[in-house]
């Protein structure tokens, strides 16, 4: 295995962003890694300590209007995309990627990265400190609720809560 290698200190210069949309607010503290694959749209708002870990290949993308609320980290290895008007709460977590399984006994952290995007749709909220893991989709006005793990699709307008997350009803 290599050894261990820096990936920067996520200091944020909005020049290297490939896109930095009016009104951007990016509070103190947050990070953003990889910028050159981060694209945030009209009045994104970025909350304090807030991590963009963008990642070598493929793409963050933020829709316009949407809120990261602080603490968050979402990790782009297998790309994210966000719709428009997203609500993603504090210290919520959301990966692209797993280290695939391996063999007895070597190291789980010995095998290949497995990559899968994960979709916010339009105007969808993530309650606070919920994990959305690699694949999922959560639909257009979705809604999942606080500390939520999901761990497969969210329709539209469906409200989701738990672990693992189920539907609880459509939102009205």
């Amino acid at each position: 295995m290599p050894p261990p290698r820096s990936h920067g200190t996520g200091e944020i210069d909005r020049a290297k962003l490939a896109a930095c949309g009016a009104g951007v607010v990016i509070e103190p503290g947050a990070l953003i890694f990889h910028p050159e694959n981060v694209w945030l749209a009209d009045n994104v708002y970025l909350g304090h300590h807030a991590i963009l870990k963008g990642y070598y290949k493929n793409r963050l993308t933020i829709g316009a209007g949407s809120w990261i609320g602080q603490g968050a980290f979402l990790h782009a290895a297998g790309g994210i995309t966000i719709g428009h008007t997203v609500g993603i709460g504090p210290h919520v977590v959301v990966l692209t990627s797993t280290h695939a399984e391996v063999p007895r006994p070597r190291p789980i952290m010995e095998g290949p990265i497995a990559l899968a995007p994960v979709v916010l749709g339009d105007g969808c909220d993530i309650g606070v400190g919920a994990i959305i893991l690699p694949g999922v989709t959560v639909g257009e006005g979705a809604q999942v609720g606080a500390g939520s793990v999901v761990t497969r699709d969210v329709p539209p307008f469906a409200v989701v809560a738990g672990n693992p997350a189920r539907i609880l009803r459509e939102r009205s």
